[in-house]
């Protein structure tokens, strides 16, 4: 099974280990991609500060965020899992699970990255800044960028197993599962039901989909559960205590759609 996972806006501050080895990181297939956004990234903050500020999307409180991509070849590192920090890494909250769920996650978490393209939790990464929807004066919007040359990468990494796609829209964006991979492939929305004047209304509460969604993979973590695609995956979840409404796609080679309906915001 692989989850792929949105980052956090925020993040923990850089580690004390060693600066960033590129060569180390977890698919190399895209080491050059990441190479030319670190020296235009690093090259946009080096220069102007309010260039760098309007590009990244930043307000003057938070303009030291745009000292601390300068420092991105020196900076110490730590692994990728404790730099996303945020409600899904909250609840997710991997340093409490137990050694096994670990190396499950080790293995089958893949985060997605504006800088990074995607990495696994485990890979040794700065902190820094620098989302998917950023425009870089010499290669333009990241995630018409990533888009280019995530497929073949991707399609390997994802091999023949389940591909549970827990991104937002801006992230998935930057990878769209294709053919045989999308059948095997499910996304997940997180619906609040509530009865309103005897009546069930449904709404997508973006803190409490995130939050949700940490706790699924957790939950399927620490099951040591390995559903091998969509419709295993389902039965899984409810075994979990999750309610799941979800239905075979209409065509085949796309994805499936699942719905997890809460009643309690939290």
């Amino acid at each position: 099974m692989l989850v792929l996972l949105p980052p956090s806006e925020g993040k923990a501050a850089s580690g004390r280990g060693a600066p960033l080895k590129a060569e180390s990181l977890s698919l190399p297939g895209l080491a050059q991609a990441r190479a030319a956004v670190l020296d235009e990234l690093v090259e946009l903050c080096t220069g102007d500060e309010h260039k760098a500020r309007e590009v990244l999307g930043l307000s003057e409180g938070l303009r030291g965020e745009v000292a601390k991509n300068v420092e991105l070849r020196t900076a110490g590192t730590r692994p990728a899992g404790e730099i996303y920090t945020g409600v899904l890494y909250d609840a997710l909250d991997l340093a409490s699970l137990d050694a096994a769920a670990k190396r499950r996650a080790a293995k089958s978490l893949l985060v997605f990255s504006g800088l990074w393209g995607a990495v696994h939790t485990g890979d040794r990464i700065p902190s820094y800044r620098c989302s998917m929807g950023v425009k870089l004066p010499g290669l333009g919007a990241l995630g018409t960028y990533w888009r280019g040359v995530m497929d073949p990468v991707m399609t390997e990494a994802a091999g023949t197993g389940l591909v549970l796609d827990l991104r937002s829209a801006a992230y998935a964006a930057a990878w769209k599962p294709k053919g045989a991979v999308a059948s095997r492939t499910a996304t997940v929305r997180v619906l609040h039901s509530a009865i309103v004047d005897g009546v069930e209304k449904r709404s997508v509460v973006s803190h409490f989909n995130k939050a949700t969604k940490g706790r699924i993979v957790r939950d399927l973590l620490t099951a040591g559960a390995a559903p091998a695609d969509p419709a295993e995956l389902v039965e899984t979840l409810r075994g979990l205590g999750y309610v799941v409404e979800a239905e075979p796609p209409a065509k085949p080679g796309r994805a499936w759609s699942l719905d997890v309906v809460v009643t309690q915001i939290h």
